[in-house]
């Protein structure tokens, strides 16, 4: 990735909506070199998608929570079965398979903590959970772009 690759990047990952004109324009690039670098940094999966980015309370999901969650047994299909059921689940935001001690970490959002409560009482009962724990998060921050680490 040169410069011109990563401030494509940082343009994108601002806003997704940019036309490819403006930011040639504003890199004082052709719009054909542009869309060719961008192409570029799509094929190489550099840039797996685009989405939009949601206000959790304002689609009445303003709890958020990681569930802590460890399995019983520890083999992969178990651990890849259990992970598709919950990332299926409607308040899944996020998975991680983590070492340590839980085997996954779970990031969810809610509608308030009784919701919280009903979905992790409903996890537990499931056979393959050794052990469940959640943490209320009461603030959230996201990083809106990443960019390549410098070589040092």
């Amino acid at each position: 990735m040169d410069e011109l690759d990563t401030a494509l990047l940082r343009m994108l990952q601002n806003d997704a909506r940019r036309t490819n004109r403006d930011m040639a324009a504003e890199l004082k690039i052709a719009p054909s070199t542009c869309l060719e670098r961008i192409r570029g940094l799509r094929d190489r999966g550099v840039i797996s998608g685009y989405h939009a980015a949601v206000d959790l309370k304002a689609i009445d999901r303003s709890t958020q929570a990681i569930i802590s969650i460890k399995l019983r047994p520890q083999a992969m299909a178990v651990a890849t079965a259990f992970q598709k059921y919950v990332m299926d689940l409607p308040q899944t935001l996020d998975m991680f398979m983590v070492s340590g001690g839980s085997d996954f970490l779970a990031h969810v959002a809610v509608k308030d903590t009784e919701a919280l409560r009903d979905l992790v009482l409903a996890l537990a009962k499931r056979q393959e959970i050794a052990d469940i724990r959640s943490s209320v998060v009461f603030e959230h921050h996201r990083r809106t772009t990443v960019m390549p680490l410098p070589d040092h």
